[in-house]
This record gives structure tokens, sequence and C-alpha cells, in this order.
């Protein structure tokens, strides 16, 4: 479904990232201070979409940018998504997008099955406020607390640490089921279950 990764993201693994409630918030009222307002067509007239950004989200995005191939995977609508990321990220960070039609309807609610995209499962990850998204692969996904309004919210600069440090980990399925516990991450205990991994696959390279 993605297609073969781009020339500058060979080798590395991939990020997927949920849209709604993750990086931004989204909603038909007016909202004051928005950041982008989206103009879309439902069934024939124009309504305006208002957008707030999640702190730190376009920084999240070009952070690691430099480690992964970063996707955004999303269960809304193209004609809203589209638009909103190319507003959000002109430089591309995210190189390739998945909207409502990449998704998989399983029992009245739509699930990103990961298997679909052709990259291998041990190098993929997922960051989506809602666990029931990623329930085909729970083994690859990292929650985030849902995101509406705190211009206070530190959740995606918490998230980069612990991405750089799975990035290095040799299969992502070993690491993230040890700190992930009740759909949340325990940090400490993440970073330390990474380290371990890394220099116990170190150790094993060095014995070849």
């Amino acid at each position: 479904m993605l297609g073969h990764q781009p020339e500058h993201a060979k080798g590395r693994k991939t990020l997927l990232l949920d849209l709604d409630e993750t990086l931004v918030h989204s909603q038909f009222n007016l909202i004051k201070n928005q950041d982008y307002t989206i103009p879309v067509d439902i069934d024939g007239r124009v309504c305006n979409i208002y957008v707030l950004k999640r702190p730190g989200a376009e920084y999240f995005l070009q952070e690691m940018a430099k480690y992964y191939e970063c996707v955004i995977y999303t269960a809304s609508l193209s004609k809203y998504a589209d638009p909103l990321m190319n507003m959000m990220d002109p430089q591309r960070f995210c190189t390739m997008r998945l909207f409502r039609e990449h998704c998989s309807f399983v029992n009245g609610v739509f699930v990103k099955d990961m298997s679909t995209t052709g990259r291998n499962m041990k190098d993929t990850i997922i960051i989506d406020n809602s666990p029931t998204s990623y329930m085909l692969q729970p083994e690859c996904g990292l929650p985030i607390l849902s995101w509406y309004d705190d211009p206070q919210d530190r959740a995606l600069y918490e998230m980069i640490p612990l991405l750089i440090e799975l990035s290095k980990v040799h299969d992502v399925r070993d690491a993230i089921p040890n700190f992930v516990r009740a759909n949340q991450i325990e940090f400490p205990l993440a970073i330390q279950v990474c380290n371990k991994l890394q220099a116990q696959e170190a150790k094993a390279l060095q014995r070849k």
C-alpha cells in the first residue's frame, strides 16, 4: 500500500502517526485562535473545519523525520486531512499519507491494519490516541492521551527520546509490550527496556 520507501528513509523504521486528537484537534464550531481553517465540501455544501495544533506538533514531525520514515495514518477523510497536512507539513516530513479508505472496518470501527502497509512489523510503530485503531497489532502501538486544547500539553515532546531509542532496537515488538501497561507508557521503564535490548543486540553481533 505504501510503495517503496523514499531514498532518504531506506533502512529506517516506519512511524505511523494518527492525526485527530493525536497531532491536532478539529471541529466544525469556530475555535478561538485556530491554527488552520479547512473548507470541506460536505454533500454539496462547503463547511469550515477549525483546527488547533497540539503543542510541539511541527517540531515533533521535523525531529522524527531524522530517524524514521514518517507516515500519516488517519481514519479521517482525505478531503479534510490532505489539505490540513499540506498546511501543517509543507516540507513533507511525513512522506506518505493514509486515509479512511486505507483502514479496515471491523466491528463497527475503523481499524488501521498495519500489515497492509507492506512494511515489516518489526520495524513499524504507530502512535494513536485510540488503542482500538491498532488492535490488530497492539505490539506495535504507542498510546498517547487524547488532546483537545491544553496549551501546556507536553506529550509529543515526551515521546521524542523514547522514539529515538526505539529506532535503534532490532524488533520494536520485543520492546513495546514490556513498557505499555493499561494503554499507558511507563517512560522510565521504556528507556531501560530499549537500552537493555540494544546492549543484548550489540553482544549478539560481537559473537558472530
